[in-house]
This record gives structure tokens, sequence and C-alpha cells, in this order.
């Protein structure tokens, strides 16, 4: 079983960065895409970004140009730093990986907060 710790999450001012990680228990290798999904109060959930294991990045557009995706596959984490944060941006993160398989696993979410 595919396990998932975020971490990072946080209270920062607008304009301010944090950089979440998500840890997996196993090798990445055997992940085709990971990725950080957020779901802020009374809406969906929806794709923030995804990294292929090919390093292949995807950015929902809010996102592009402040958030980065990365993996590392030495340590087995997927981080995303995130810069420029807006009040928009406050959401539970939810880290998200997708087996060669076809099975998918999600992390329980680690909350970032932007309020002055």
């Amino acid at each position: 079983q595919v396990q998932l710790v975020e971490s990072g999450g946080g209270l920062v001012q607008p304009g301010g960065s944090l950089r979440l990680s998500c840890a997996a228990s196993g090798s990445i290798s055997s992940f085709i895409v990971m990725g950080w999904y957020r779901q802020a109060p009374g809406k969906q959930r929806e794709l923030v970004a995804s990294i292929t294991s090919g390093s292949r990045t995807n950015y929902v557009d809010s996102v592009k140009g402040r958030f980065t995706i990365s993996r590392d596959n030495a340590k087995n984490t997927v981080n995303l730093q995130m810069i420029s944060l807006q009040p928009e941006d406050t959401a539970v993160y939810y880290c998200h990986v997708q087996t060669w398989g076809g099975s998918i696993h999600w992390g329980r979410g680690t909350q970032v907060t932007v309020s002055s």
C-alpha cells in the first residue's frame, strides 16, 4: 500500500512563499505521475500541478509562473515550491500519485492559508 505524507503547509502573508513536500513510501520510480491538488472551502478539488516519470510538468493557469513542481527520486519526494502566494491560494493541498499499474493514491492533505 502506498503511503503519502505531506508537509510544509502553514500560514503566510500575501506575497509570501511556502514549499510543500510529499514523502512517498517505496520508490517513486513506480509512479507514472505525481501531483498536487487543492480544495478550498465550498469548491471542488482541482489539479494544481503534476509531473510525470519523464519530468514533464503541467500547471493550472492560475499558478503558472508562481508554482514549481519537482520530484526527487533519491528522496522519494515530490515538492511544490510556491511563491507570490495570494489569498485565493488558500486551500488544503493534497499529494496524489498514480502507479504504472493504474492505482491512485492520496495523502491526507496539508493546510495552506494566505492571509494578512
